[in-house]
């Protein structure tokens, strides 16, 4: 049984495909298109599927969209309309208007989601139409709408590795919830409270973000980079913002931003101190408010373990907090927490359904669910390129010697990762052993220079060189540099003295280990910085062609690109493949 997972409502639109409980393939539609987020977030792009992700998830199984037997779309249009009425009537504005009333684009945006069986079975472009024949609107397969929020929690309880937890998954809207608290025990998921609109822990984030002069929707991992560095000047106007009420419930005011905060940032303007004091403000009532949630959820369920997914849940320094002073003995991170994200829940929660009664057979311990190129294709494209490149017996080995020397790497092997973070399949990897290797870093991705850069380190060394480290391999914690170690690995030390780690082992990604491995044995140091394989304003990259595009128009020193290796000074004074 084929069941293919759908993400589109909103932003980060995506495809997994799920096989009797086995997740087969995901991957965002951005990757595929070259547009950062697969399209933005309003109401008019809701028409737009992720058919470039379908058709690889597809084309990894084998079949054609014929052969699938469930699909689950991320979201439930049927809980703001009205089924019996003439015409379904709106019953909740997807999007408020300026004026707080129903926005005028809000039925138009409902129903194309109404109408995406349709738009699934006829509207692939022209050059992906073979994997879409032989179907109609009605089928061969069953379509299923799941609400937002359950495509979230799911995402995290039938991916994690607890069959006992509580779920909390935290976002910026859904069709009516932005919060959910549940419990998954014994087979069984069982939503206790949920948050409703207009009040929201994401919206709020995004707000501030705007406000802050970067893109909403995008950048609030910046905002959460830029509080490090500021003070709590304005935590009292947030708690007064931001008020938690008890129970798991909270509420979120609409104050005039310019008369609470002073004018907004301008876009691509100075950042000063008071800037950086806002976002440390914010971070800290964020913190503050979902610590108490999570302790009544505890209080609720008893559970000892913890899941969260949605947007907000991304916030690797919030989720750091909850691991470090929460009730909870483990906290789990689904690493697509994003809107991107749901698209697997919603498989796998539809997946499950069909086989209700049977045990789970799926967990979620790597991100290694896109597509990968084998040599034949890679040197053939290299060829095409009339690129200069050389064959490696050992690429590990010989990537490593290039990090020693100090230089910065592209780095493409294997499946790409699934998800917002690069872990090892699409990376830029560098020395963390010099400090102006961020900065470095920073020039060459054309990043902001207060953005730190993260570091992955061998399993089973990571607790010598990060404060009470464990296993964490998708990069959604942050722990301290122990203070023994800060003087060998400068570049990655966040200003709060912190680092947002990736521990790696041998049966996730055996190359990438090696490489740690063989690093470790010219400079005695077992980690490297990891920062994801594009620039500023572009996806991460997918395809060879990607990989070598960004190589030849940055400022990288080499590439390891399966077994073959491309070096810019062969590049400028010529040479022979």
């Amino acid at each position: 049984m084929f069941t293919l997972g759908i993400n589109a409502a909103f932003h980060d639109c995506s495809a997994c495909l799920v096989s009797d409980g086995v997740v087969l393939a995901a991957a965002e539609e951005e990757r595929f298109t070259r547009v950062k987020h697969g399209k933005r977030p309003v109401p008019f792009t809701v028409w737009q599927l992720p058919y470039h992700a379908i058709d690889y998830c597809l084309k990894e199984a084998g079949i054609s969209l014929r052969d699938v037997d469930h699909v689950a779309y991320s979201y439930d249009p049927w809980l703001q309309l009205d089924r019996n009425s003439v015409g379904a009537t709106l019953a909740l504005p997807l999007e408020p208007s300026k004026e707080g009333g129903p926005a005028p684009w809000d039925a138009l945006s409902l129903s194309y989601i109404v109408n995406a069986p349709r738009q699934l079975a006829g509207g692939a472009p022209h050059h992906l139409k073979k994997r879409f024949q032989g179907v109609s609107h009605d089928g061969p397969f069953r379509w299923h709408f799941v609400e937002h929020h359950l495509s979230h929690e799911a995402s995290a309880f039938m991916a994690a590795p607890f069959d006992d937890c509580a779920v909390l998954t935290m976002d910026g809207r859904g069709e009516r919830a932005t919060t959910s608290y549940g419990i998954y025990r014994n087979g069984r998921h069982e939503r206790i409270k949920q948050v409703n609109l207009p009040h929201s822990l994401g919206l709020l984030y995004e707000v501030v973000t705007d406000h802050l002069g970067f893109l909403r929707s995008s950048d609030e991992y910046k905002v959460m980079a830029l509080a490090s560095f500021g003070k709590p000047a304005h935590v009292d106007l947030f708690r007064d913002v931001l008020r938690y009420h008890g129970n798991g419930d909270y509420t979120v005011g609409q104050p005039d931003w310019t008369a609470l905060l002073g004018p907004a940032r301008e876009r691509g303007g100075p950042t000063e101190q008071k800037h950086m004091d806002i976002a440390h403000s914010l971070q800290v009532v964020l913190e503050e408010t979902v610590g108490r949630m999570a302790q009544w959820l505890h209080e609720a369920t008893g559970s000892k373990n913890l899941v969260l997914a949605g947007g907000v849940a991304l916030n690797c320094v919030m989720n750091a907090r909850l691991r470090d002073h929460g009730p909870y003995e483990q906290v789990w991170v689904q690493p697509a927490a994003g809107d991107s994200g749901t698209s697997l829940g919603a498989a796998l929660w539809v997946d499950a359904q069909q086989r209700a009664g049977q045990p789970r057979r799926w967990s979620m311990d790597h991100v290694f669910l896109g597509p990968s190129y084998g040599d034949e294709e890679i040197e053939a494209f290299l060829r095409q390129a009339m690129l200069p490149y050389r064959r490696s017996d050992n690429i590990a080995a010989d990537a490593a010697v290039l990090l020693a020397q100090g230089k910065v790497l592209g780095w493409f092997q294997g499946r790409m990762e699934y998800g917002p973070r690069s872990l090892g399949a699409r990376s830029i990897l560098a020395s963390p052993v010099k400090a102006e290797m961020q900065a470095r870093l920073n020039q060459i991705k054309d990043r902001e220079d207060f953005r730190p850069v993260a570091p992955v380190v061998l399993e089973e060394e990571a607790a010598d060189w990060f404060v009470n480290a464990g296993v964490s391999p998708f990069m959604v914690f942050i722990n301290d540099v122990r203070p023994d170690r800060v003087d060998q690995i400068p570049a990655v030390r966040h200003v709060d003295g912190t680092a947002r780690i990736q521990t790696i082992n041998r049966s996730q990604n055996p190359v990438y280990y090696d490489l740690l491995q063989e690093f470790r044995k010219h400079t005695g140091v077992p980690v490297l910085v990891n920062t994801s394989f594009n620039t500023r304003g572009e996806p991460i990259v997918c395809t060879p062609r990607d990989a070598v595009e960004s190589f030849c128009t940055t400022p990288l020193d080499a590439l390891a690109i399966g077994s073959f290796l491309l070096e810019k000074p062969t590049l400028l004074t010529g040479g022979n493949p």
